[in-house]
């Protein structure tokens, strides 16, 4: 049984990875491309939610507007996702996502209040060093890493602050009302910009692929991963998540080629940035394990 859920994880993690190939597939702006993103997606997960499992949506007002904002910093990572992807390359945008190691390392401890970890925070040095590197050696692509690292932070944020509110309602709920509170905000900004119209310029194989994307690479593997979470520990959740850029940068570099093919030091630095989140994992889990051998025990 066990194989089988591991089996399924490496499958949406592989669909996740999968989301930037479509990404650089769809011709259309990175902010037109979220705004449908985020509003099939927030389509379907209704549909789920209320038609096929039947249950209620019904939240606080407190905890309502607490999710839009947690919403429009997931559209925001996705909006400089796909923006470093149109500017830059998929392997580029993909890569600078490991910096989230190190913004975690600063940005956890003070929405938690803890002490910082000073394993995590060497690791994300090493990261920057890393970057710093693929930087250099890929001065070309300065516009697709700055929008690389925006990504990054965003969903660090994203990420801490939806930790934050887990347990408040159903997984469900919280994912519905962030993806429609993404979408909210966007086409606000569209409103108030004047930008409405450009909503309307996208072809229909764009329109297709939006489709795909929000539902079999978005609402789906969200549901699949907090269904598994109940059979897989966070270690090993975290570790094989850790794994998208590599089927993202390998699906990439088969499907569109020479545009994909980088110098060795990026593969080296990647390479090396990989490994650091994996040590940090195992770190992490030898931690664990031996607080729990010696807390006492209470009878």
């Amino acid at each position: 049984m066990k194989n089988s859920y591991l089996l399924r994880l490496h499958f949406i993690v592989f669909l996740w990875g999968f989301t930037a190939i479509l990404g650089k597939l769809i011709s259309t702006d990175a902010n037109v491309l979220v705004f449908y993103r985020m509003s099939f997606a927030a389509a379907f997960l209704y549909l789920y939610i209320r038609i096929i499992k039947k249950e209620s949506i019904k939240i606080t007002k407190v905890l309502l507007f607490k999710l839009i904002g947690i919403g429009s910093v997931m559209a925001f990572h996705w909006l400089f996702f796909f923006q470093s992807i149109k500017v830059s390359n998929v392997s580029i945008a993909l890569s600078c996502l490991s910096l989230s190691t190190l913004f975690a390392s600063l940005i956890e401890p003070l929405v938690f209040k803890r002490k910082p970890d000073w394993i995590e925070v060497v690791i994300g040095l090493i990261i920057v060093v890393c970057i710093s590197l693929i930087f250099n050696a890929e001065l070309k692509y300065k516009e697709g890493i700055f929008y690389g690292i925006l990504c990054a932070l965003f969903g660090t944020i994203f990420s801490v602050f939806n930790g934050k509110i887990f347990g408040k309602t159903s997984s469900g709920n919280i994912i519905f009302y962030e993806i429609a509170g993404g979408w909210l905000v966007i086409s606000l900004f569209f409103l108030f910009t004047g930008q409405i119209s450009s909503v309307s310029e996208i072809s229909y194989t764009d329109i297709a692929l939006i489709v795909l994307l929000a539902s079999v690479f978005t609402a789906y593997p969200m549901f699949e991963s907090v269904k598994l979470m109940k059979f897989i520990s966070p270690f090993t959740l975290i570790l094989t998540v850790n794994l998208e850029p590599v089927y993202g940068i390998i699906l990439a570099f088969f499907i569109f080629g020479a545009s994909e093919h980088m110098s060795p030091i990026f593969y080296i630095a990647s390479l090396v940035m990989i490994i650091a989140i994996i040590v940090n994992g195992i770190i992490k889990s030898r931690r664990k394990k031996e607080d729990m051998t010696t807390e006492p025990n209470h009878l």
